[in-house]
C-alpha cells in the first residue's frame, strides 16, 4: 500500500506524465522492498505555491507505507529529492516530504483493511 502523491508548480507541460508516474512506482516500490502491484503515485499539479516566499518551481511529497521504517527517511528524503530533480526539474532544496505509516486498521484496500 505504499501511496506517494506528488504536488507541485513545475511546468510539466513537456514532461511525459506517465514517466514519471511510472518511474516513481518503480523506485518506491524498490525503496521500500514492496511489490509495485500496491505502489501508487499520484501527480498533482499546482498552479498556485509558494515555498520560501519564491514561487519558482517546489514540490510538496507525501509517502505513506504500512511499517514504513523510520530509520530510513534521511535515505528516502534524499532518494526522492534525487527522484523530483530529476523527472521534473525541482531542485531538492525546495522539497518538503511528509513520511507517515498509517495502522494497518486505518487503509483500506479490496474492500477491507490491511
Amino acid at each position: 500500500m505504499p501511496t506517494l502523491m506528488i504536488k507541485t508548480n513545475a511546468d510539466l507541460a513537456d514532461r511525459p506524465r506517465d514517466t514519471l508516474l511510472r518511474t516513481a512506482s518503480a523506485a518506491v516500490a524498490e525503496l521500500l522492498g514492496k511489490p509495485e502491484g500496491y505502489v501508487m503515485v499520484l501527480l498533482e499539479p499546482v498552479a498556485d505555491m509558494c515555498f520560501g516566499g519564491d514561487a519558482a518551481p517546489c514540490a510538496y511529497l507525501e509517502l505513506k507505507s504500512l511499517g514504513l521504517p523510520e530509520q530510513r527517511t534521511t535515505e528516502l528524503s534524499a532518494a526522492l529529492c534525487d527522484l523530483v530533480g530529476r523527472q521534473l526539474g525541482v531542485p531538492k532544496s525546495r522539497v518538503y516530504i511528509e513520511f507517515a505509516s498509517p495502522p494497518r486498521h486505518l487503509f483500506g484496500f479490496d474492500g477491507r483493511t490491511f
